[in-house]
């Protein structure tokens, strides 16, 4: 326990926040219907989410739907209650819904940021962009109106097909899949054991409020602040294409570490992160009970080790 507390105290003061950047006005949005067999002894019943990719002028964002529209419904019932509430308790149920996982993508840059959730707080990862050499072909075809292109290549141990649009010049796609002159709108493997499905785009609506400016919390009816624990996406309109300037900034190494840590004792890590935090902020460390269930079986993961 207390070598766990070092390290996450250790870890949490060398780690900086990432640096805000410029915010990308998203264009439109393209939605995918995820599904990957995990597990190959249990191949009819795949893992499916709905996923978004949000498409700005020089960056994407891909992240769960699922997960965003279920956000939007607990920051809106949090804040109904505070509101209401002559004292400002809330009880409210969550049910977690979506992986929590995005994937930022900056072409003109050759990055790839992922913004991890872990516990209470959320990690920045940053690598470049990889490079997927495909060959384009000369099939076409059709989704939701748009014209498209056939390319295939290989990916992280997986040969890939992937359909994208010239009409969106901009050379993202969903998860890390890049490079193509135009958004992959659809994408699978041979296997098709990942299938990254188109399901529809539509034009992304902006809200008034600025891209730059963090929404604020409504206040209850005594003037406090509503603080959501694990609400960490600071702007206020989910379109806006802009790097979490909460989120802990690490490496891939550094945070696999966190996971094992995590992953062998929830309770003694959670203890630990909840004990540092406090420390930091000069409060007492609250009492903190963690109850994990099952684990799904991933005999088959997306990313596939190279055949030798």
């Amino acid at each position: 326990m207390k070598k766990q507390f070092l390290l996450c105290t250790a870890f949490l003061s060398c780690t900086i926040m990432a640096r805000a950047q410029k915010p990308d006005t998203a264009q439109l949005l393209v939605h995918y219907k995820f599904s990957h067999i995990r597990d190959t002894t249990n191949q009819e019943h795949p893992y499916t989410e709905n996923m978004v990719l949000i498409v700005g002028k020089n960056a994407g964002v891909y992240k769960s739907y699922d997960k965003q529209l279920q956000d939007a419904l607990f920051k809106k019932q949090v804040q109904e209650q505070v509101a209401n509430s002559p004292d400002g308790h809330v009880n409210i149920q969550r049910r977690s819904s979506g992986s929590g996982t995005d994937y930022y993508q900056f072409p003109n840059g050759k990055k790839l940021a992922r913004k991890e959730p872990l516990l209470f707080n959320s990690y920045l990862i940053t690598d470049a962009l990889p490079a997927i050499e495909w060959e384009i072909g000369s099939d076409t075809a059709t989704f939701g109106g748009l014209h498209c292109q056939k390319a295939t290549g290989h990916f992280k141990g997986r040969d890939y097909t992937a359909w994208f649009s010239p009409d969106l010049p901009l050379h993202i796609g969903p998860w890390k899949l890049n490079g193509l002159p135009g958004v992959i709108v659809e994408a699978y493997d041979t296997k098709k054991e990942v299938y990254f499905k188109f399901d529809g785009i539509e034009k992304a609506v902006i809200s008034p409020q600025k891209s730059d400016q963090p929404a604020s919390p409504a206040p209850d009816n005594q003037g406090r602040m509503a603080v959501m624990i694990g609400m960490d996406d600071q702007v206020g309109d989910p379109n806006i294409i802009q790097l979490p300037t909460n989120a802990i900034k690490t490496t891939e190494r550094e945070f696999s570490k966190l996971q094992e840590a995590m992953r062998k004792d929830p309770n003694a890590f959670a203890q630990s992160m909840a004990a540092a935090q406090a420390a930091s902020q000069g409060r007492p460390a609250p009492k903190i009970d963690i109850r994990i269930g099952p684990q799904p079986v991933i005999n088959n993961p997306i990313e596939l080790p190279e055949k030798k």
